[in-house]
C-alpha cells in the first residue's frame, strides 16, 4: 500500500507531480486567492462577517516565493495519481493561505518554517528549496518527516512538516475532489425494511399486518404520519 492509499485508509477510518520533476520554476503556480477560485457569494453571514471576510479576501499573506514553497509542500505531500489530482488542483494553498490569516497564531509559525525550510536547503544543497532538484527535495523532507527521527538541528523543520501536512489532508479532504479521492458521498438515509424473518421466527413473534403495512412500506418512506386525538397511527 502507497502512501497515498494509506492516508485514505486511515481518514475513511476517522470519519503536481510536475512541479515535482522540475523543482518549480518561479511564477508557478499562479498565486490566487481563496476567492478567487471558490465562490463565496451566496453562503450565509452576518453583515459583521461579511466585513470580516471582505478584509480577509483583500490580499494574500503569503509571499509569491513563500506560496510556492508551500504548493510544491502540499503536492509532495499529496501528489496526482491516476484517480486523483495533487493537493494544488484542489486548491489547498489557496486554502492554507486564507487559513493563516483567519488564524493569526499561525503567521508566524508558517513563515518562520518556511525560512527555515529555505535555510536548511540552502546548507544541504546551496539553494532555496523550490529551486533543489527533486530529489534534493525529497531528501530534505526525508530529514523532517518522521517525528520520532527528529534531531536538534531538524526538530523545527519536523513541526513545521507536520503542521504543514495537517493543513493540506484537511484542505484536500474537505473538497469535491477529496471526497472523490476517498469515495466518500456523504450521509445518505438508510432502508430498514423491518426485523428480518428469521429473527422473528426464533422468537416466536410476528409483525402485525397491519403495523407492517403502515411503517415498513418503503414506498412510503415520505409520508408524514398522521395521529388520531388518543395516540393512535392512522397512516
Amino acid at each position: 500500500m502507497d502512501r497515498r492509499e494509506s492516508i485514505k485508509t486511515m481518514l475513511i477510518g476517522a470519519l503536481g507531480a510536475g512541479l515535482l520533476a522540475n523543482g518549480c520554476a518561479p511564477g508557478s503556480p499562479e498565486h490566487r486567492k481563496l476567492q478567487e477560485v471558490y465562490d463565496f457569494s451566496s453562503y450565509g453571514r452576518t453583515p459583521e462577517e461579511k466585513a470580516r471576510d471582505k478584509k480577509l479576501f483583500e490580499e494574500n499573506f503569503f509571499s509569491d516565493h513563500e506560496f510556492e514553497t508551500v504548493a510544491v509542500l502540499c503536492d509532495m505531500i499529496l501528489p496526482a495519481t491516476a484517480t486523483a489530482g495533487a493537493a494544488s488542483e484542489a486548491f489547498v494553498p489557496e486554502f492554507i493561505d486564507f487559513a493563516v490569516k483567519e488564524w493569526p497564531h499561525l503567521q508566524d509559525r508558517f513563515r518562520n518554517g518556511i525560512e527555515w525550510l529555505d535555510q536548511y536547503s540552502r546548507k544541504q544543497n546551496g539553494k532555496d528549496f523550490i529551486f533543489a532538484t527533486a530529489e534534493a527535495q525529497t531528501a530534505v523532507l526525508d530529514a523532517i518527516a518522521y517525528p520520532d527521527k527528529a534531531t536538534e538541528e531538524t526538530k523545527p523543520g519536523v513541526n513545521f512538516f507536520n503542521e504543514i501536512r495537517n493543513f493540506t489532508l484537511c484542505g484536500y479532504y474537505t473538497t469535491e475532489m477529496g471526497y472523490n479521492d476517498l469515495g466518500y458521498v456523504g450521509n445518505r438515509p438508510n432502508v430498514w425494511d423491518g426485523i428480518p424473518q428469521d429473527v422473528l421466527d426464533g422468537l416466536s413473534v410476528d409483525y402485525d399486518e397491519e403495523w407492517l403495512a403502515k411503517c415498513v412500506d418503503q414506498t412510503r418512506r415520505n409520508d408524514i404520519a398522521k395521529w388520531d386525538k388518543d395516540g393512535n397511527l392512522l397512516t
